[in-house]
């Protein structure tokens, strides 16, 4: 079959079908976009931190933060280095530890205590063997209040602390920071 210049014609495809793969490769690709923004650990698709309408962003103000939990901005130490690991559920939903806590976003200094990524993962580079920090630091910089019936903007009953699975009593913020440690904090 030749077209009327007198080469071969080209197959002619409906408008339909055409309309019809765009629609469906939109659609594929708003379901994925949405499954990235919800992520594993937040199937409600609401901000990585929320608890209903509440979020617990980074502080504007890091070196504030910092010095106000007793710490400062620096390079990072190297005489003691672990990863005691933080899990928050309010509500019956998991609560994200952000990246970034005690860590200058324009300079990259960050405190001996800090996050680097978004999993709980708490980061100990002491810059002298022996420091002591305490998980009231870590909220600290975080600006999110902790106590034994506060969490963040939360008034609870009571805040449940558990330590390699044991139960805390006190202060969760107490809680003295260690290597190969598992804290989690429950709010009831």
């Amino acid at each position: 079959m030749q077209d009327e210049v007198g080469g071969p014609s080209r197959p002619q495809v409906s408008v339909r079908v055409v309309s019809g793969v765009l629609l469906s490769a939109l659609l594929a690709g708003l379901i994925a976009w949405v499954v990235l923004q919800r992520g594993p650990e937040n199937p409600s698709g609401a901000g990585s931190q929320a608890i209903g309408s509440t979020e617990w962003p980074l502080p504007v103000d890091t070196q504030a933060m910092v010095e106000a939990a007793g710490l400062t901005l620096g390079p990072m130490g190297m005489a003691e280095h672990y990863h005691p690991q933080l899990t928050i559920v309010a509500d019956g939903r998991r609560i994200a530890v952000p990246a970034g806590i005690g860590v200058d976003p324009v300079a990259g200094a960050m405190s001996a205590l800090h996050t680097h990524t978004a999993d709980g993962m708490l980061h100990v580079e002491a810059s002298a063997p022996g420091q002591r920090f305490t998980l009231g630091q870590l909220f600290q910089q975080w600006a999110v209040p902790l106590s034994d019936t506060r969490l963040g903007d939360l008034d609870v009953q009571r805040v449940m602390a558990t330590v390699n699975g044991q139960p805390f009593d006190g202060d969760p913020a107490s809680i003295v920071l260690a290597p190969e440690q598992e804290i989690a904090l429950e709010a009831q």
